[in-house]
């Protein structure tokens, strides 16, 4: 593997894994918050809507950014369809919290709700933020033969 496209995605990796690891510090607040003004109920919520969040966008993110290391052109339409991916597997999640009885029983569904929009948006936040100071490259210009 070239040196560049290793460092361009390890870079992507790096960037992933510190969006997780804010987003759950994040979430982790949010949850302490819900406990402490609400009870356990509003706390459990706040952890499984950061979860769920997390569980989404990072394997989502990891596929893109496999997807962007083999087969670069393909990049941009998995991008998006992994986008409508995430949100289908976020809604059959929460439809499935409904089902089960938890939101009734030992979940608060505000908190779970809330907690999950304010992950998604710090989560959209940190990509971006981090992806800026990142500075990966769009595309690989490759030196020409006359160029070197």
């Amino acid at each position: 593997m070239d040196q560049a496209l290793r460092s361009t995605r390890e870079s992507g990796v790096t960037l992933l894994l510190w969006s997780g690891a804010v987003t759950l510090a994040v979430g982790g607040l949010i949850a302490l918050v819900g406990w402490l003004v609400q009870g356990a109920a509003a706390g459990l919520g706040a952890v499984v809507g950061t979860g769920l969040v997390v569980t989404v966008c990072v394997g989502g993110a990891l596929l893109v950014n496999a997807v962007a290391g083999a087969l670069p052109s393909a990049s941009l339409m998995v991008a998006l369809m992994t986008y409508t991916l995430q949100v289908m597997l976020l809604v059959v999640a929460f439809v499935a919290l409904e089902r089960s009885g938890l939101l009734e029983a030992s979940l608060d569904r505000m908190w779970v709700g809330a907690t999950a929009i304010a992950a998604t948006l710090e989560w959209l936040v940190a990509q971006v933020v981090l992806t800026f100071r990142t500075r990966i490259p769009t595309y690989d210009l490759r030196p020409e033969a006359g160029d070197r």
